[in-house]
């Protein structure tokens, strides 16, 4: 069995000029975490926000008890230099630091943003550092990459430097509102088929009409933007998300 579903709403289509009871409202309304998108400008063609939007809303948000609870913020960060920036968003409240596996092979081992460094880093070295900061680690890989990479990664026997969660993105990185592409579906299947307890995130495209394709694939972390806060039900939206992955597990 699958583990249980976790409904992460993107807060990337919340009102940012009302974000922190944006996020305390998606909270009562039924999720489970908060997706929060980070986007450098250089590593995806957009730009979002940075840590101390994170520490802003943090105080809106009880902080989860345990691992992977209730309240836990979500960063995805599509930036070109996940290291460096680790510490900080830590320190505003980041619970897990999701990275993507394209930067994590062609990032610098810099530690802090005005660091340089000449050595290059790995995914596994970046999900030591992040568990080493105490916060849970995700690795995230966009459409145009195999689900094959992963294996070595997910199969170390150093469990410290194993990701407590996979993300397969269901859009090209960048921008919400993007349509569903089914295509990367057959990548969650191969990981559930090959991790049953592995925590295997979507995010792009999901909805209450596309939900019920990546729950049967094995996905049960599900990241929703528009679709929960453009929703005229929120609650609804999310328990709708919830109980087709569920139904599934």
């Amino acid at each position: 069995m699958a583990p249980p579903a976790i409904i992460a709403p993107s807060i990337l289509s919340a009102d940012f000029a009302a974000l922190g009871k944006a996020c305390s409202d998606t909270i009562d309304n039924g999720a489970s975490w908060l997706h929060i998108d980070i986007m450098d400008g250089h590593f995806v063609p957009n730009m979002t926000f940075g840590a101390p939007v994170v520490s802003k809303i943090r105080p809106h948000v009880q902080r989860p008890t345990s691992a992977y609870g209730t309240g836990t913020f979500d960063c995805h960060m599509m930036i070109a230099e996940p290291k460096k920036w680790v510490k900080d968003f830590q320190k505003a409240g980041c619970d897990l630091y999701c990275l993507h596996y394209e930067a994590a092979i062609t990032s610098t081992a810099a530690e802090n943003p005005a660091d340089h460094s000449e050595s290059r880093t790995s995914p596994e070295e970046m999900i030591r550092y992040v568990h080493e900061q105490r916060m849970l680690a995700g690795i995230a890989i966009k459409p145009e990459t195999p689900v094959d990479v992963l294996w070595d990664i997910l199969d170390n026997t150093k469990k410290e430097e194993v990701p407590d969660m996979v993300l397969v993105m269901t859009v090209h990185p960048g921008f919400g509102g993007q349509k569903f592409m089914a295509s990367e579906l057959p990548k969650v299947k191969a990981l559930r088929d090959r991790y049953p307890n592995l925590n295997i995130e979507v995010d792009g495209g999901l909805s209450e009409t596309t939900v019920d394709q990546a729950a049967e694939a094995g996905a049960n972390v599900i990241v929703a933007g528009s679709a929960v806060f453009g929703g005229k039900d929120p609650a609804e939206v999310i328990a709708k998300l919830r109980s087709a992955v569920e139904t599934r597990r």
